[in-house]
């Protein structure tokens, strides 16, 4: 099911993989350079569902709207809150997800939100090459259980870059920023999208 949703962003749009008897609301946004058919979120929007999770893919104003540069990341914000209502009506607990720059937005607005938990999918540490520039701080300010799910070989941040925090990570062995794994890699493509999703689903079935 497909939802519009009107922001002081512009309109969003949410479709929903909805659980038959759900215990929570993952919501999903997308990155700076690609949509919600990113391999990941449709893998999760596949599979959750079956556990209990009802899960929101939200395409951001933006995105709608065509344009091919994400805004600033003050006017993500303030899509993401706008779309928060729509999410919340379930009266389920919500976890705020996203990948990489989604992944910022959910970290940077979760505890305003009330979120239940986030779910950071290739969380950008540091931009390609720029360690010194690290966005640490976002991830350890969310302030609300944390899940980091980041590919091995992610030039935006590897797991070994990552500070101690109180977050969970798990790593996708050879994934890039896209989660892709070269053909030579030691798992299949297949194996790394279950690595994901077999992670969210214990890690949510952990949160209650």
């Amino acid at each position: 099911m497909i939802e519009i949703v009107e922001t002081d962003a512009g309109t969003a749009r949410i479709t929903w993989h909805r659980a038959q008897d759900p215990r929570l609301v993952l919501a999903l946004s997308h990155g700076a350079g690609g949509g919600v058919d990113a391999r990941d979120l449709q893998a999760l929007a596949r599979v959750l569902p079956a556990h209990g999770v009802t899960v929101a893919l939200v395409e951001q104003p933006w995105r709608v709207a065509g344009k091919k540069v994400a805004p600033a990341p003050k006017t993500l914000d303030t899509g993401w809150r706008g779309i928060w209502p729509a999410l919340t009506g379930m009266a389920l607990p919500v976890i705020s997800g996203g990948r990489s720059a989604g992944a910022r937005v959910a970290c940077r607005t979760a505890a305003e939100l009330g979120a239940h938990a986030v779910l950071a999918l290739s969380f950008p540490l540091h931009p390609p090459g720029r360690p010194e520039k690290s966005r640490a701080q976002e991830l350890l300010g969310a302030g609300v259980p944390t899940l980091v799910v980041q590919g091995g070989n992610d030039p935006f941040g590897g797991p070994e870059e990552f500070p101690d925090g109180p977050y969970r990570l798990i790593e996708v062995p050879y994934g890039d920023h896209g989660f892709a794994v070269p053909k030579r890699a030691d798992i299949t493509q297949e194996r790394a999208l279950e690595i994901i999703t077999e992670g969210v689903v214990a890690w949510s079935t952990s949160l209650g």
